[in-house]
Formats: structure tokens, C-alpha cells, sequence
């Protein structure tokens, strides 16, 4: 597998999950009556502090946030490697 191809599994892997952060940012917002977007103050400080704190000092729980998305990453080379693989094996025989 060439590196575009890699790049464009982790692009779109790294578009999954901003649109998956942003459904979860809208769902935590207000929306106001102009449809610009409130966030809570309690969420902003929460982020603040989690983006503040290197990974191995987050709490277990905000680690396996993190565990989940990057198994949802590595999943997604495997697939793309695994089927690299199955069609190279099927054009080489």
C-alpha cells in the first residue's frame, strides 16, 4: 500500500471522529435564536482542563476516550492493510 493510500484511510479516519466530536459539541451547546452556538461554561472548563493535562495524567475514564479512538484508527489501517493484502495475494497467484 502506498503512502497516499494510508494517508487517505487516516484522513478519513480523522474525519470520522471531528464529526463525531462536533455531534457531540452540538449535543453539550445551545442554540441560540440568531443559530450561533452557546457552549456551557461548566464544558469549556471541563476541555480546558483535559486539554491542559498530558495523556497519562487524564483519569482512566478520559484515557479510554482516547483508548477508543485510536482503536477505531487502528482498526481502520488494519482493514486497509488487510485488503492491500488480499489483493495482492489474488493478482500474484
Amino acid at each position: 500500500m502506498c503512502n497516499y493510500d494510508l494517508v487517505e484511510v487516516l484522513a478519513n479516519q480523522a474525519h470520522d471522529a471531528w464529526s463525531g466530536w462536533m455531534i457531540y459539541l452540538f449535543t453539550k451547546s445551545v442554540l441560540n435564536a440568531d443559530k450561533t452556538v452557546t457552549i456551557p461554561a461548566e464544558s469549556v472548563q471541563r476541555w480546558k482542563r483535559q486539554l491542559a493535562t498530558p495523556y497519562h495524567e487524564l483519569p482512566e475514564t478520559e484515557k479510554e476516550s482516547d483508548r477508543q479512538e485510536a482503536r477505531k484508527t487502528l482498526k481502520a489501517l488494519q482493514t486497509a492493510i488487510s485488503e492491500e493484502e488480499t489483493i495482492e495475494r489474488t493478482y500474484s497467484d
